[in-house]
């Protein structure tokens, strides 16, 4: 037998123990393990993944395993993580490459390090990753590579400190990211034979990247449900995994979800006929058989309850910030009907105001006159208390959602309600939505109006 075949052979019986002990330990990650097939890689020292592939070193896995064979499958794991979060297409363009490195491998492994009751991959948490942990935590609610990213972009650690982080918390080889990175920024050059071959790999990569964002939605579904029988912690490894599978949209089209479909006073140029109607200026000289539809289908919306939460704990600035956003959409003539059955209601621990808006122009109005006046708790009841009533007294017919923007803090109604219901939440690292009824709604908006 060749030496290559035999480094080969011993690297598969270790990736066939290491899976064995991965599976034991979260069966639920099975599917995962499955969708990752594992290949020889004398490129890399280590091992890293391309999103296709586990590619590995055979003698990286043979000296480990001879030393410390522990720690393999939670290297395992820690590249497994990497695809379910889709790390290797996240990279910012234009970003510090380090850096987001860095943010992705200690993304990976406080989630690791939160999971308790796994052999393969629990192990006592150093004082040193505590220290980093405490320290993120007081920025951010829950640990995403993005949210890392971003904190470690407003406060660089020096040479030292990031030696230290990288220490502490690297275990995969990035390079494949970067290759992958590399073929990106090369796209639209070469000739024909090589645009074919770029077409491929685009083609490649999309339906990986959809084919991973699949297996983190259904394992984020069942951990959802089954999660206390999945073992300890995984509570966390969920809450990462719905942060990573939010989709974005815009703030528009999502509003655009609450509209209904009714005639509007319009000229409709669609149901023009223009053959009906010269056959008629042909046969009686100046009388068409047909003329423009004097009304028209729409689909606007047409009744929405906006509550804002104006407790002390709520930034003045955000929930302005908030009003402006959503009076730039409801100003549109393409989102509301002109007459229209808008409530805003300002709240804390009850209903503070009730301010009906009947068309856009109203809007800029109360835009200008709002103003934060906080100072106690926030209960989120009583604003569903009062739509109750409103309902009851023939008001609001048509109501399709109610818009609750928060920090979060607060006590969540229990039932569910007969229209849909947002939590709206600015800026998500930095406010509590775990309370959040499950059927309830979360909305997270960002600075680029998108959701």
């Amino acid at each position: 037998m060749k030496a290559t075949d035999a480094l080969r052979e011993a690297g598969e019986k270790i990736i066939n123990e290491m899976r064995t002990e991965l599976y034991l330990s979260l069966p639920f990650m099975g599917p995962a393990m499955d969708a990752l097939p594992c290949i020889p890689d004398r490129t890399t020292l280590t091992l890293g993944t391309d999103a296709e592939y586990l590619r590995y070193n055979p003698r990286f896995l043979i000296d480990t395993y001879l030393t410390d064979p522990d720690s393999l499958p939670r290297v395992y794991m820690h590249v497994l993580l990497h695809c379910l979060f889709r790390h290797m297409y996240g990279m910012p363009k234009g970003g510090d490459i380090i850096l987001w490195n860095l943010s992705c491998d200690i993304a990976v492994e406080s989630v690791m390090d939160s999971i308790g009751n796994a052999p393969a991959v629990t192990r006592v948490v150093p004082d040193y990753r505590r220290g980093v942990y405490d320290m993120l935590g007081r920025a951010m609610k829950t640990f995403t590579a993005e949210r890392i990213y971003r904190y470690f972009s407003e406060n660089r650690p020096d040479g030292e400190e990031e030696a230290k982080l990288r220490a502490a918390f690297l275990s995969d080889d990035h390079s494949f990211w970067e290759e992958m990175r590399e073929q990106e920024e090369k796209k639209g050059s070469g000739d024909s034979d090589g645009e074919k071959t770029e077409s491929s790999a685009e083609e490649l990569e999309k339906a990986l990247r959809e084919a991973w964002k699949e297996r983190a939605e259904r394992l984020q579904d069942e951990l959802l449900t089954f999660g206390s029988e999945r073992g300890e912690g995984t509570g966390e490894f969920a809450r990462v995994l719905a942060v990573q599978n939010r989709k974005r949209v815009s703030y528009r089209d999502f509003l655009r979800r609450y509209a209904v479909v009714r005639e509007e006073a319009r000229v409709d140029p669609d149901s023009f006929d223009y053959g009906f109607y010269n056959y008629g200026m042909e046969l009686y000289g100046n009388l068409p058989l047909i003329e423009e539809n004097e009304y028209r289908e729409s689909r606007k919306i047409e009744e929405l309850v906006i509550a804002i939460d104006t407790s002390a704990s709520c930034q003045a600035e955000l929930v302005a910030q908030f009003l402006s956003e959503t009076a730039a959409v409801l100003q549109s003539q393409e989102t509301f009907f002109h007459k229209i059955d808008l409530r805003i209601i300002e709240c804390d621990d009850q209903v503070r105001k009730d301010i009906k808006i009947k068309s856009p122009e109203d809007i800029k109005a109360f835009l200008d006159a709002f103003e934060v006046r906080g100072g106690y708790g926030t209960d989120f009841r009583p604003v569903f208390a009062y739509v109750d009533q409103l309902q009851n007294a023939g008001e609001l017919r048509n109501l399709r959602g109610l818009l609750y923007y928060t920090d979060g803090f607060g006590i969540y109604p229990t039932h569910p309600t007969p229209y849909e219901t947002v939590f709206v939440y600015r800026k998500d690292n930095a406010f509590e939505d775990r309370l959040a009824p499950g059927w309830a709604v979360r909305l997270f908006l960002d600075d680029s109006d998108q959701i």
